[in-house]
């Protein structure tokens, strides 16, 4: 009986890292991104993993600027997480660190909350964290972060709704301005359709990206635009996907 429990248990951790983070398909667990920021006037190369295991599950992405200008050198922005489950409560414990050539590093723990429906097509994570940034000056040391996925979005199989919402309180400086204590806001949304599954290819998706920030100063505005990172900024990204 107890192998049969262990089976079960791991079984539920691997169907929901699949749910949260893969392709349509069950199997696909890695993904990479190919998107043109209409903002930025460039490519991103985007690379996605999340592994579960018994224990709790890890995932990472990472970010890579293909800026169009030569002189410019190529850019990257890396997050790697780690949640240790409770049980199958629901809870876990989260650590985390985010960092790039271009950004700060950040330090996060806290707590994870995942919720699912009976399929785990569609799955809802909340976490609240402390946050360290490196260098920075943060109002109160809080991230809270809601993580989306869901599956067979408006009942067409195959179109895929993911994303996440990220919010924190730093003090932000712009030029022209004092350093103001702000609350910063990042959101994004994906939408993904696999095209692929109609002509024997399920890897492949095509859909793209709305990249949304609040205050933040690593927005898609730099040099001598990058006061527009004040207020709101919007990036659509189009591209394709595919799945490992």
């Amino acid at each position: 009986m107890k192998t049969v429990k262990k089976k079960t248990q791991l079984e539920r951790v691997v169907l929901l890292g699949v749910a949260l983070f893969a392709s349509a398909t069950v199997w696909g667990q890695t993904n990479v991104q190919e998107m043109y920021d209409f903002n930025r006037g460039h490519l991103v190369t985007t690379v996605e993993a999340f592994h579960a295991d018994p224990w709790g599950n890890t995932f990472l992405f990472t970010d890579i600027y293909h800026p169009a200008d030569v002189d410019v050198p190529t850019s990257f922005y890396t997050e790697i997480g780690r949640t240790i489950s409770i049980g199958q409560t629901g809870w876990g414990i989260h650590l985390e660190w985010n960092g790039g050539n271009f950004a700060n590093n950040a330090f996060m723990a806290g707590v994870d909350y995942s919720i699912h429906n009976a399929d785990f097509s569609n799955v809802f994570t909340f976490r609240l964290m402390y946050k360290h940034v490196q260098g920075g000056t943060m109002i109160s040391p809080l991230q809270a972060t809601f993580v989306w996925n869901m599956n067979g979005l408006f009942g067409v199989q195959g179109l895929q709704f993911t994303g996440n919402i990220d919010w924190w309180h730093e003090e932000v400086a712009f030029p022209g301005h004092e350093p103001n204590k702000v609350g910063v806001f990042l959101s994004e949304p994906q939408v993904w359709y696999n095209i692929g599954r109609h002509f024997g290819c399920p890897n492949l998706n095509v859909g793209g990206e709305l990249r949304i920030g609040y205050n933040f100063a690593g927005n898609w505005h730099s040099g001598a635009d990058f006061e527009l990172n004040r207020g709101f900024a919007v990036a659509p990204c189009l591209g394709a996907k595919w799945a490992f």
